[in-house]
């Protein structure tokens, strides 16, 4: 008998201690703690610390885990030099799924299921892979790579790693809390594939690498992109209602409008919405006005014509945000890539080493089979000359 190809929605696979999600209230939490709780106080630096420890740290705790993350900000040279080798038009998620997993043949790998080197690779992915995003656009577009700045924080060193200037401090802030806020999100497509692949026993650098992969696709990560490609489509706020109607109608999606999870707004979405907002008055850009208007017109159409509620999900306001903040639209993924890292190797760990979760539970569903059958033994084989 077939059986209905449901994605594994409320199927539970495993046990975890890292994130929840309260899809019917709009809650999201990293080890107990609630995400606007942490984008109002905490910076993504002790988010870090807190996914891949289970508590928060001591100043003198943050000040050494700051500091590891610093000192493992460089990137091998040999591997920037290889990127000039890419052509320029290459996906920036092909290029980092690449470069990513290519990183664990200069550091030990053959210590996949010691747990010390899994916390140290976690420490070298959570630094490194801002240094291969902002490298390759450098590359890209024909300008110096820009070196890490150990004076400047994980979301500032980033900023001017990527556009060669120092933000200022409420740029560096919000884009800071957008980072907070992707750092991780339960067992989604990518989460999955990295345990999944951390299950086999494999090492880090090949679970991130196909967590990489997962969030390339378009219902997933990929989603931020499409985001920005509607708005410039629209144009212009005013254009917004008739567009939306129109797709609605049409029976084609909004992107960035509904969750697999959240029967509510996504409390991300609450806080991107104020961040893409703020950052709209100070640079003057409409892409706030638009995206607002593609919020309220997909809201009253799906009511109007399908007498269904729904709510903004974490890529409607991030792709305009990020935008603002002069990232091209094509590295919206990838963004959201270097702050998820976190989560992934947290999660890679806890597949690992959690007695909730031991390393020799490997991933192996089961698949109903609906292909067909030419008899009891199965289906004769005939020589090549008998076929029809």
């Amino acid at each position: 008998m077939e059986t209905k190809n449901i994605g594994l929605r409320d199927i539970e696979v495993a046990d975890t201690k890292i994130s929840d999600i309260d899809g019917e209230h709009g809650k999201l939490i990293y080890r107990g703690y609630d995400i606007l709780d942490l984008t109002k106080n905490s910076t993504f630096e002790e988010t870090v610390y807190l996914l891949l420890n289970d508590k928060l740290p001591t100043k003198t705790e943050l000040d050494e885990f700051k500091q590891r993350l610093i000192d493992a900000r460089d990137m091998p040279r040999q591997m920037q030099s290889n990127m000039r080798n890419w052509k320029k038009n290459a996906d920036p998620m092909v290029m980092m799924q690449a470069f990513v997993v290519a990183l664990s043949g200069y550091y030990d790998d053959k210590g996949a299921n010691d747990q010390e080197i899994n916390y140290q690779s976690a420490i070298s992915l959570i630094s490194k892979t801002p240094t291969i995003v902002a490298s390759w656009e450098r590359v890209r577009s024909s300008k110096d790579i820009v070196d890490p700045d150990p004076r400047l924080s994980h979301a500032g060193n980033f900023l001017n790693m990527l556009v060669g200037e120092k933000p200022d401090a409420e740029t560096e802030r919000i884009f800071d809390i957008c980072l907070i806020l992707h750092a991780d999100h339960t067992f989604n497509a990518s989460t999955f594939a990295a345990r999944e692949v951390a299950s086999t026993g494999a090492h880090m650098y090949s679970a991130v690498s196909a967590a990489i992969g997962a969030l390339s696709g378009p219902l997933h990560g990929g989603a931020n992109y499409e985001v920005m490609k509607m708005l410039f489509e629209i144009k212009t706020a005013d254009n917004a209602a008739d567009w939306v109607k129109e797709r609605i109608t049409n029976g084609q999606k909004i992107m960035g409008m509904g969750h697999a999870v959240y029967r509510t707004y996504d409390p991300r979405a609450q806080v991107l919405k104020e961040l893409s907002r703020k950052l709209a008055k100070k640079t003057g850009a409409p892409w706030f006005e638009i995206t607002q208007a593609v919020e309220e017109a997909t809201i009253h159409e799906m009511k109007k014509q399908k007498g269904i509620d729904i709510y903004p999900n974490v890529d409607l306001y991030s792709a305009s945000l990020y935008y603002m903040l002069k990232i091209p639209p094509d590295l919206n993924t990838p963004i959201f890539a270097i702050s998820r890292v976190a989560g992934w190797t947290s999660h890679v760990i806890e597949e690992k080493f959690a007695q909730a979760a031991p390393k020799t539970a490997l991933y192996r569903p089961k698949a109903v089979y609906v292909g067909k059958y030419c008899g009891p033994q199965g289906c004769e084989y005939q020589s090549i000359d008998l076929r029809k």
